[in-house]
């Protein structure tokens, strides 16, 4: 009778200990190996950003960051698991732990380092106008009397309206693919958003030559890698990440591989702490 307390007893020690370890196996935490996932957060519908391909995969500046990033954190490509985050959610998303950091066109603001921590920056990026090709636009108060598209309740919109071309013809709509398509159908003369963003829809196969930067630096968007709030150790990590992949040449690769078909003339890679107001 003993000996089968004492086996029961060891096979209950055993099954826990199996439970246990099963379920560490799904932890973000840590730095990687094994069984381990990491949660990154990006946008999945902006070309040479962050974009999820047809064939499942991810592509764009964002993903090349964070890939770069997740590797110095002990993470291979098939340990990331990305998660979407729209604009609106980010900082919810950091907060409840969806994600262990966002790499999201995330810009740097005052308002938004009250609710979480931001690496970086990594990108300095500037609002723009993306034109037909022949198009004579060259400055911004040349849009007033024009048609100009961007997404409704964007800031680079309201920029254009309130203080650089105030006659513009506003279109808003839900998202800067409709956009795009209403300038190459000549619905709209201009469409505006930050730099980088528009040069990721021009260097799309489909759109390939036919569209140009305008080159104008209407703002500034210092993006970060957001993380949250009171995590400095991860925080100190992707500072130290972004720093090699400027270093070792990785960050302009990807800057080239990502832009490079649009003629995206980008800043010089920031420097870790330094935001260009």
């Amino acid at each position: 009778m003993k000996l089968r307390k004492v086996t029961a007893a060891s096979a209950a020690v055993l099954a826990l200990a199996v439970g246990a370890t099963a379920c560490g196996g799904n932890s973000d935490s840590g730095s990687g190996g094994g069984g381990k996932k990491i949660k990154i957060g990006i946008k999945f519908d902006q070309p040479g950003l962050g974009l999820k391909e047809p064939s499942g995969s991810f592509s764009g500046f964002d993903v090349d960051v964070a890939t770069y990033v997740a590797k110095e954190l002990g993470y291979k490509p098939n340990q990331i698991q990305w998660v979407e985050t729209k604009s609106a959610d980010r900082e919810n998303a950091l907060a409840r732990g969806d994600v262990k950091f966002i790499a999201a066109t995330y810009s740097i603001t005052d308002e938004r380092k009250q609710k979480v921590d931001f690496a970086g920056p990594y990108l300095l990026a500037h609002q723009d106008l993306l034109l037909k090709k022949d198009s004579k636009i060259a400055k911004g108060t040349d849009l007033n009397g024009q048609n100009l598209c961007s997404v409704t309740g964007s800031t680079s919109a309201q920029n254009v309206q309130k203080t650089i071309a105030p006659k513009a013809n506003l279109k808003e709509n839900s998202t800067y693919s409709e956009c795009i398509a209403s300038l190459q159908s000549g619905a709209v003369d201009a469409v505006t958003t930050d730099d980088s963003i528009l040069a990721g829809f021009a260097a799309q196969d489909k759109y390939k030559g036919q569209f140009k930067l305008a080159g104008l630096k209407l703002s500034n968007e210092n993006y970060g890698v957001g993380v949250k709030k009171g995590d400095t150790a991860t925080l100190d990590k992707i500072n130290k990440a972004l720093e090699k992949m400027v270093s070792d040449g990785s960050w302009q690769k990807a800057v080239d591989k990502n832009f490079g078909p649009a003629e995206y003339k980008n800043e010089q890679a920031p420097k870790i702490g330094q935001i260009v107001k």
